[in-house]
């Protein structure tokens, strides 16, 4: 689907001429040009929705809030503007007292999550809450979460590599093995970057341009287009 929109509406280009630009792309043309908000959630699970022409889509259920605003970071005493936001319940008796005293200002219990915001569509007090509201359906998202721990693993599983038949890397007659590393007498070390075994998973993702499919305000709940990082019960970061 194409529209067509006066160059007055854009101050980049030149006026009196008809651009017909794609639908997502002008959306997202307005997003990046005005303020935006987030919210803190928690990973629910997957499921699938039918959409109007009876296709099944896989999608996300992303508990979202309610949020408070713990603090409000400005220009003049931080040296940047922020909304700090606070999301899940913790208990007092494993709180630290800095934590508490700062909780007590917002006049709020102790939370779990603790997650700055750069820009916010409307001014924040302290003490204000932030529910799924804020987002609706259509809307195009960008998801942060951390991925699931993996462990040590090796380079079929990390890199995928192919053994043999799909001999890489210096691979002879072995399924799994990672090959040559190097030369001997030069360099007489391994090159950073190299393909190898280790630590996989437990990084920080973000998944971009998610459709929000359904927004339920009474349950807190988020249902976004296709899978965003993390196990179930993980937090995540929503923003708009």
């Amino acid at each position: 689907m194409t529209i067509k929109v006066k160059l007055l509406s854009l101050p980049s280009l030149s006026r009196g001429k008809l651009y017909a630009l794609n639908e997502a792309l002008l959306l997202r043309w307005a997003q990046t040009h005005k303020k935006m908000s987030g919210i803190i959630g928690k990973k629910v699970g997957m499921t699938s929705i039918f959409d109007d022409s009876g296709k099944n889509i896989p999608c996300t259920v992303i508990e979202a809030g309610p949020c408070v605003v713990t603090q409000v970071r400005s220009v003049e005493t931080d040296g940047y503007a922020a909304v700090q936001l606070a999301y899940g319940e913790k208990k007092e008796k494993n709180t630290s007292a800095p934590l508490k005293g700062h909780f007590q200002k917002a006049g709020t219990t102790p939370k779990r999550k603790l997650v700055e915001f750069k820009t916010f569509e409307d001014q924040k007090s302290l003490g204000d809450t932030v529910t799924v509201e804020i987002f609706a359906e259509g809307d195009f998202v960008d998801v942060v979460g951390t991925s699931k721990g993996k462990g040590f693993q090796g380079v079929v599983k990390r890199h995928g590599f192919g053994g043999v038949g799909m001999q890489t890397h210096g691979q002879h007659n072995r399924l799994r093995a990672p090959g040559s590393l190097g030369a001997s007498s030069w360099p007489s070390r391994v090159f950073k970057g190299m393909r190898m075994a280790g630590q996989m998973g437990s990084e920080r993702v973000k998944i971009q341009n998610l459709e929000v499919l359904k927004v339920y305000a009474e349950q807190n709940l988020l249902v976004v287009k296709g899978s965003i990082p993390g196990a179930k019960g993980s937090f995540v970061i929503v923003d708009k």
